[in-house]
């Protein structure tokens, strides 16, 4: 209570007061007493999901209303890769622009992402590329390319990316995952059957692992931050192979299309200036 009271500017009387006669209107108790602490009741909980969306839909009527200045929450999702390496750059350049405008963040999968967003739950998420067609009411906007490498710890620089892949121990890039299957492919395309010895879907964790010597891999060329500290060497395929693409896949049918355009166009900066920079 006192908590809210200070997010809001009213004191602590003054929202029990609020609290009291939102529950007189429903006509049933939102919260209880419990000790010192307060706690929701099986009712509150019932609802405050509702709430909360009534909240959502208030501030895109502000921002629908009033042309001039954007504001509004907007919510996306992210990947692993984009959201450490993509992501801050880009809500720094939104933030500093458009303070009004509220972020709300979902990690996970790619796969899990494209659901929200087709769903309707999530405005737009950053991830990789999908393997099949996008649905009519979704689009989608490319912002990095990463091919393939070979990754060797430093001693190993000089041999090459295919010997290193047939002779060496192989920690696998998680073939069921999107960004797995790329690696699966080209392996079956040069012909070579590796030395399997891991398989987990952690880019970092698999950076380190080479780096301590227990294998090489086949990975995409990540954008940073890698792990500090590491050793290890990056070397190019002989064959050319199709490189892993993450973007920003966005719903047509949200009414924050107005926010959803601010972020792809600091998407689009923040991509073309990553790329001058490398």
């Amino acid at each position: 209570m006192a908590a809210a009271a200070r997010s809001l500017g009213l004191s602590p009387s003054g929202i029990a007061q609020q609290l009291h006669a939102l529950e007189r209107e429903l006509g049933t108790p939102l919260i209880v007493r419990v000790g010192r602490t307060m706690r929701m009741t099986e009712q509150g909980g019932r609802i405050i999901d509702h709430a909360r969306q009534v909240v959502r839909d208030a501030a895109d009527l502000r921002s629908i209303a009033n042309d001039g200045e954007l504001r509004g929450e907007l919510h996306l999702g992210a990947c692993t890769t984009p959201l450490i390496g993509m992501l801050p750059e880009i809500l720094s350049r939104v933030s500093e622009k458009f303070p009004q405008i509220t972020v709300h963040i979902q990690s996970g999968n790619s796969s899990q992402l494209y659901r929200e967003v087709e769903m309707g739950n999530l405005d737009a998420a950053f991830v990789l590329e999908a393997p099949y067609p996008l649905p009519k009411t979704c689009d989608w906007m490319v912002l990095r390319e990463e091919p393939l490498i070979v990754l060797a710890p430093e001693a190993l620089a000089h041999v090459d990316a295919h010997s290193l892949l047939r002779e060496q121990p192989f920690i696998r890039y998680d073939r069921n995952q999107w960004g797995g299957r790329s690696a699966e492919q080209y392996l079956r395309g040069a012909g070579i059957v590796p030395r399997e010895r891991f398989e987990l879907n952690a880019l970092n964790a698999i950076a380190m692992m080479v780096d301590r010597g227990l294998g090489i891999s086949l990975v995409p060329d990540w954008a940073p931050p890698w792990p500090a500290g590491l050793n290890v060497a990056r070397l190019a395929l002989p064959k050319p192979t199709m490189a892993r693409r993450i973007g920003i896949v966005w719903s047509l049918a949200t009414v924050r299309m107005r926010l959803v355009r601010v972020l792809r166009e600091e998407s689009e900066k923040a991509s073309a200036s990553a790329t001058h920079r490398a």
